[in-house]
């Protein structure tokens, strides 16, 4: 049995489609299907089967995923060691705001380094993104957290970063002289994170907390819509400080003389504990550590 098979049968469980697969791997879709159906046979299980427009791992298929990772990188190990090649995949789970605001300049000292490395980010929910480290899918996870991620994982915190309560210029709240307070939120039209967001629990339980009264006017699941909503006078809200520095400093949007020590985050990155550091990895997180 081919490696090659085992490195489409991870795409097609990334992708849930053997039609993206294809196209990421640049196969044809007939080829993708013929080298899953290997595998099936070899195995003499259904790896897949359908879910609406998508695929979805079957139980054998979700076992044979786990301990095709585990082959894939022992292999990527292999050709490192042996062969001195540095090239491969480094696969990024992380959140919105930081692979927009956060990572570029980094990757891109990472390209020049390493250029034959594909990088691949991926920004999912919070819990998924932990979860994918640990079962191997992402090579390393970054997220803004307040605590450790995960007990099971090898956690490192970068640095803090400052979460800031914005506003559009002209809000009532930027004319207050005293600085804000949390009892100042009280009736605000408040736009939120989606509910999976960490820093939006963080802020809803200090609101509650101190009896504030708020009005939630816009749930968005991307920093740049809330920004957007923001600077068109739809209310206030949260965000880290890094989102949000390119519009205060053109004036386009106000932050907010507000703290709360139950508000703040630290950046962090994780790995799995028994994870190979090929040397892109670890230079990609010497990269990031000041």
């Amino acid at each position: 049995m081919e490696l090659t098979y085992l490195q489409t049968f991870r795409e097609v469980a990334k992708r849930q489609s053997f039609t993206r697969a294809a196209e990421e791997l640049g196969y044809a879709q007939s080829s993708v299907t013929m080298q899953i159906q290997k595998l099936e046979r070899e195995y003499g299980v259904s790896l897949f089967e359908r879910h609406g427009r998508l695929l979805r791992l079957t139980p054998p298929g979700e076992v044979l995923l786990k301990l095709a990772v585990q082959m894939l990188d022992l292999y990527a190990q292999s050709k490192e060691i042996v062969g001195n090649q540095v090239g491969g995949t480094l696969t990024i789970g992380t959140i919105d705001s930081l692979a927009a605001y956060y990572l570029p300049p980094y990757l891109q000292q990472l390209r020049e380094r390493f250029p034959e490395l594909n990088i691949h980010i991926q920004a999912e929910r919070e819990s998924l993104i932990v979860s994918k480290v640990k079962e191997g899918e992402f090579d390393i996870g970054l997220l803004l957290d307040g605590k450790p991620v995960d007990p099971a994982l090898s956690c490192e915190t970068i640095r803090e970063e400052p979460l800031v309560l914005i506003a559009p210029p002209g809000h009532p709240l930027t004319q207050l002289s005293g600085g804000v307070s949390v009892d100042h939120l009280n009736g605000v039209e408040l736009i939120m994170s989606e509910e999976s967001c960490n820093y939006r629990g963080m802020f809803e339980n200090v609101l509650r907390a101190h009896n504030v009264s708020f009005l939630i006017r816009f749930e968005l699941g991307n920093p740049e819509a809330i920004k957007q909503c923001v600077m068109n006078g739809l209310g206030v809200a949260l965000l880290p400080q890094i989102v949000v520095e390119e519009e205060v400093r053109r004036g386009r949007l106000k932050v907010l003389p507000f703290a709360h020590p139950d508000i703040r985050f630290d950046l962090q990155l994780f790995v799995h504990p028994k994870k190979w550091m090929s040397q892109p990895l670890l230079a990609f997180i010497r990269l990031l550590k000041p």
